[in-house]
């Protein structure tokens, strides 16, 4: 005998589809989902259909945007410094940069970073049309904002070697301790990371 009705089923079978959710998470969705009035789970429904049919990726950053808002208004907007161009993995890490009101310049999304492990090559990432916009476009710093891992170490460094011969100024994100960490709790990459890239006073 089944555990629950087969509709019940197939809803925690679609919420464990998701990044970070085990069965017990889907389970707690699913009658979180089945104690909502209608009108609650119309609208998330309604909310799921709207993101897969009017968001697509923008022509010239790769970033996320509005199918009747493409190129996307980071690179439309003429308030952005077009001498900057800030290259990063995934859409969210656009955000995540926005969130420090620092950045002013442009975007250019890769889409992942390398990993020969899991079958991803220069060719699976956006790093072609990265290039054709440096062509294009007169930009006088790339800052590599790839994640702090081996992966997008090993992208950042692939672009770095790309860029190299166009001659722009490239640049990489520092890396160290977090602010209000203790040094007794980082890790010893953390540390060496903090030490390299020190500066002066």
């Amino acid at each position: 005998m089944a555990e629950f009705a087969e509709p019940i089923a197939r809803l925690i079978d679609e919420f464990k589809r998701l990044p970070g959710i085990g069965h017990k998470s889907a389970q707690r969705l699913a009658f979180h989902i089945l104690r909502s009035a209608p009108e609650d789970a119309a609208r998330l429904a309604a909310a799921i259909t709207e993101v897969k049919t009017r968001i697509t990726f923008c022509s010239v950053c790769h970033n996320l945007t509005d199918i009747d808002h493409d190129p996307c208004a980071y690179c439309t907007s003429p308030a952005r410094d077009r001498r900057l161009l800030c290259v990063v993995e995934e859409p969210h890490n656009v955000f995540a940069i926005e969130r420090t009101g620092e950045f002013k310049g442009l975007y250019h999304v890769l889409h992942g970073a390398l990993s020969p492990l899991r079958g991803v090559g220069p060719d699976e990432l956006r790093i072609r049309s990265l290039l054709e916009r440096l062509r294009t476009l007169d930009i006088t710093e790339v800052i590599l904002a790839t994640n702090p891992t081996t992966e997008g170490e090993a992208t950042a460094n692939y672009i770095g070697r790309l860029l190299k011969p166009i001659g722009v100024r490239t640049t990489r994100l520092a890396m160290g301790l977090p602010v209000g960490g203790d040094l007794e709790y980082a890790d010893e990459v953390t540390l060496h990371k903090a030490l390299a890239y020190r500066r002066e006073l």
